[in-house]
C-alpha cells in the first residue's frame, strides 16, 4: 500500500498572501489567533485514521504557540519549517531568506527537542530566478524542500519542475524534492494537492491526483492550512474574487478530509525518508523516490472545464 505524505502548512487565517492587502503586518498582533483549535482538531482527525503528518510551522507561529509544537511532536507528526513570518521568498534577499530559514529551524529544533528536516516555502514562492533559495536551504542543514510545485499559475508554480518526489543535484550538494501533488491531463499538470483546490473543486480532483500517483507506484504530497478547517473564523473585507478563494467551501473541508483519511493511507514526509545525522539523506529501498517519473497514465477523468478554471484562479497555495 502506497502511503502519500499528508503535510499541513501551519499558518494564521491572516497571514494568508492573498489577504495581506487587507490585513498589513502591522495589524497582525491584535488579530485574533485561531491556529491552535485548528491544529488540535487536525491532530484529532489525524488520530481517528492512524496518520501520520508533517506540520510545516510559521516561526512566528511556533514563537507565540510553543506548546502547540511539543503537542504536535507528542502526536508522533513531524515538525517542518515554513519559514519565519509568511514572506514570499521572491520578496526576499538571499541574506533575508537564510536568516529566515535558520532562525525558524532552531526555534522549532529548541522547542521540540527533534531535528528539523524540510522546508516549504510561503505560497510555494520558489519559483523560476530563485533556485539560489535549494542552495541556502542545503546549506543551512535541510535535507529536503516541498516547494516546487509543477504547474503554471499567476504568480507560482515552476512550470518545469518534476511531477513526482527526486533528487535536486545543485552547486551546494543534494536536496530531496517532494512537490505537491498533479494530475497530468490533456498535457498540462492540474494542481490536485490540497488548498483551494480541495475546497473549491470537486473532491474528485484530489482523488484522482493520488489515485494517478498510485498506478504510478510513487507517493502524492497532500496539504491543508488549519484555517481552511475553520468556517467561523473572522471575516475579513475583501474584494469578491479574494472573497471566494478563502472563504469558498469552507464548510467542505472537514467532511472532504474525514473521506480522504479513510479512503488513502497517509503518512509525514521524513518516514519515507532514511535519515543519517544531520546533513546526509539516504533513501530505503522500499520507498526510493523515481529519478524523474512524469508517467502520463492518469485516471480518465473530465476535467477541460477544471483546466480552464485553474488557470484563472490565483488559488491561495498560501
Amino acid at each position: 500500500m502506497i502511503a502519500h505524505n499528508f503535510t499541513v502548512d501551519v499558518e494564521e487565517y491572516f497571514h494568508v498572501s492573498a489577504l495581506e492587502p487587507y490585513v498589513p503586518r502591522a495589524r497582525w498582533d491584535a488579530m485574533e489567533t485561531r491556529v491552535v483549535s485548528s491544529v488540535m482538531r487536525l491532530l484529532e482527525l489525524l488520530d481517528a485514521h492512524a496518520a501520520r503528518a508533517t506540520f510545516f510551522v510559521l516561526g512566528i507561529v511556533a514563537e507565540r504557540h510553543g506548546g502547540l509544537m511539543r503537542d504536535i511532536t507528542a502526536a508522533h507528526h513531524e515538525i517542518a519549517s515554513h519559514g519565519w513570518g509568511h514572506r514570499k521568498v521572491t520578496d526576499l534577499t538571499p541574506e533575508e531568506f537564510r536568516q529566515s530559514v535558520r532562525r525558524s529551524k532552531v526555534l522549532l529544533e529548541d522547542l521540540t527537542g527533534t531535528p528539523v528536516h524540510g522546508y516549504r516555502a510561503p505560497s510555494f514562492s520558489i519559483v523560476a530566478g530563485h533556485e539560489w533559495a535549494l542552495d541556502v536551504l542545503i546549506e543551512e542543514g535541510y535535507l529536503y524542500d516541498s516547494s516546487l510545485f509543477p504547474v503554471t499559475r499567476p504568480g507560482y508554480g515552476y512550470r518545469k519542475g518534476i511531477q513526482d518526489a527526486h533528487w535536486l543535484e545543485r552547486p551546494a550538494g543534494r536536496l530531496a524534492e517532494i512537490p505537491p501533488t498533479t494530475l497530468r491531463k490533456f498535457g498540462v499538470n492540474l494542481p490536485a494537492a490540497g488548498g483551494a483546490y480541495f475546497r473549491l473543486f470537486p473532491y474528485a480532483l484530489v482523488r484522482a491526483g493520488l489515485a494517478s500517483a498510485e498506478r504510478r507506484g510513487v507517493a502524492g504530497t497532500f496539504y491543508i492550512h488549519p484555517w481552511e478547517i475553520d468556517p467561523g473564523q473572522p471575516r475579513v473585507a475583501t474584494s469578491a474574487f479574494t472573497r471566494l478563494r478563502h472563504y469558498g467551501g469552507l464548510h467542505r473541508a472537514i467532511p472532504r478530509l474525514k473521506r480522504l483519511l479513510s479512503e488513502f493511507h497517509f503518512t509525514a514526509i521524513a518516514e519515507k525518508l532514511s535519515l543519517s545525522g544531520a546533513s546526509s539523506l539516504g533513501l530505503s529501498r522500499a520507498n526510493r523516490w523515481p529519478a524523474a517519473s512524469q508517467a502520463r497514465n492518469g485516471p480518465r477523468w473530465a476535467a477541460k472545464g477544471a483546466i480552464l478554471a485553474t488557470r484563472h484562479l490565483v488559488a491561495g497555495p498560501d
